[in-house]
């Protein structure tokens, strides 16, 4: 209860200090809206189904391009891991693309793909498969070898010895590649939505913009941020809560 206070007196604060610079008119309306307009973009978006267009398309295609980057990341981290061979050759080349923006695909997915459902897909592929793939191999090496020995005294080999040994006993470091490769999944989705002249919350927010509609704009940036807020604590917080519970990793309340 006290944590939900002072988080509702913390952003109550912030909507003040926007309400304030709104009135002291540093910038017109039309570049500062104040939180009312911004709010009643958002309700007027969401009625006329705009937002909702949006956010389904948003959401249909991150969960598919999140989807084939997970798949392809924890496959990818665990071949690294597990091969010196690939460790020194394909793990410093998924480090060295790791250090480019997500932006840096777009030029190469309009040229492959040209201006297409499959270039913002591979846009948001190349945006999280790495970081889900560095986590991987992070989390994989980690695992105490004791583990393993036991593993293999027991009889565990090949796929046995991933699902049952590997697998769990990484999981803690998997799960924050996972939450990282879905912040820059939804990153570079919006990027590639904003560049390609295509339904969602990307092109929304360029259509403020050519718009001159500076609420439309922000409402889209609040509801961009609800929506990353939402999963983030849907999903990932309450697996990481899992996972620590079961490594008795959990704060004491």
């Amino acid at each position: 209860m006290k944590k939900a206070a002072e988080q509702i007196l913390f952003y109550a604060c912030l909507v003040l200090v926007w309400q304030l610079l709104v009135a002291m008119r540093i910038w017109p309306p039309y570049l500062l809206p104040s939180p009312m307009m911004v709010l009643e973009a958002l309700w007027y978006g969401i009625v006329d189904r705009t937002l909702v267009v949006g956010v389904g398309i948003s959401m249909r295609r991150i969960a598919l391009g999140y989807a084939v980057s997970v798949v392809m990341g924890v496959g990818l981290g665990f071949l690294i891991a597990t091969s010196e061979f690939l460790e020194r050759t394909v793990g410093k080349l998924v480090l060295g693309l790791q250090s480019l923006p997500s932006i840096c695909w777009l030029p190469l997915a309009v040229l492959w793909f040209g201006l297409s459902e499959n270039a913002i897909l591979f846009v948001v592929l190349m945006g999280s498969v790495l970081a889900v793939a560095i986590n991987t191999e992070i989390g994989v090496r980690h695992v105490p070898r004791i583990y393993l020995l036991a593993g293999k005294n027991m009889g565990a080999h090949g796929m046995a010895m991933f699902t049952h040994i590997l697998l769990p006993a990484s999981m803690p470091h998997l799960i924050a590649g996972l939450k990282q490769g879905w912040a820059f999944a939804w990153r570079s989705l919006i990027s590639g939505e904003m560049i390609f002249v295509s339904l969602g919350l990307g092109h929304l927010l360029m259509m403020g913009r050519d718009l001159n509609d500076m609420s439309q704009v922000m409402a889209v940036m609040v509801l961009i941020m609800l929506l990353g807020y939402a999963v983030d604590r849907t999903v990932f917080h309450s697996l990481e809560k899992r996972i620590q519970r079961k490594w008795g990793l959990a704060r004491p309340s």
